[in-house]
């Protein structure tokens, strides 16, 4: 299984970023780590060994992108202001970076977005801000409004609201949105949503669905036995949706 690194300073970011590439050919996924996460944590905890025969025969070329989740939602040393400002160029580091690297690397039309845990609301709000970028977004244990508190998981904004953080969370703008041309091609995508039966982002993964059903835009949500949050479950769940 081929297997590159890159690292190179981010305009967007002012900061020099990593990521891994595996894989030679095939439809491209943008894996996001889980929250906190590094690029390296899904070769680590095996969930790309998990993938080795579909990245081997060429169907899936993996690139695992870092992240700046400790200095934006999980900074809480700043103003919350901050935080979704450095989500905000984040993203455009993923856009006008790191895809534009995938596509020189590989000319495969097709990009996946996914992630777990905190990089599945990556992979979901990237995907359905941008549709017209991607043909499938997985995401496997995830939270689709980062400011509903849930048990020990807090309001990663402290109850500050702006449009930026309305924009960003997709249980809020998906809701109201009414664009016929962005819900078609929203709808043109292969969206699946995986969570865990315990898990506490369960009902926001509901509330995501039921959007998706008022809206007409066709998607599947999988339920797993227990809360399936952690790499045991996402070694399966990679095998099964990517």
């Amino acid at each position: 299984m081929k297997r590159e690194y890159h690292k190179w300073y981010s305009p967007n970011l002012e900061k020099e970023m990593e990521l891994l590439v595996f894989g030679h050919s095939g439809a491209k996924v943008l894996f996001f780590p889980p929250r906190m996460g590094r690029f390296y944590d899904y070769e680590d905890w095996k969930v790309i060994k998990a993938l080795e025969e579909k990245i081997t025969n060429g169907d899936l070329q993996v690139f695992c992108v870092d992240s700046v989740d400790l200095e934006s939602f999980y900074n809480s040393f700043s103003h919350p202001g901050y935080r979704i400002y450095r989500h905000i160029q984040y993203e455009q580091y993923v856009l006008e970076e790191v895809l534009p690297l995938a596509n020189k690397i590989n000319t495969n039309p097709n990009v996946i977005s996914a992630g777990c845990s905190l990089g599945a609301y990556h992979a979901v709000n990237v995907a359905m801000r941008h549709p017209n970028l991607f043909c499938k977004v997985v995401g496997m244990s995830g939270r689709y409004d980062l400011t509903k508190s849930k048990g020990y998981f807090k309001d990663l904004l402290s109850g500050f609201h702006n449009d930026f953080v309305y924009f960003n969370m997709p249980n809020q703008y998906l809701k109201n949105l009414e664009d016929p041309n962005l819900i078609q091609q929203i709808d043109n995508m292969d969206i699946i949503l995986t969570i865990g039966k315990e898990d506490p982002f369960l009902e926001s993964n509901y509330i995501l669905s039921d959007i998706f059903n008022e809206k007409g835009i066709s998607h599947q949500l999988f339920e797993w036995d227990e809360r399936a949050h952690k790499a045991y479950y996402w070694r399966k769940m990679v095998q099964i949706y990517f």
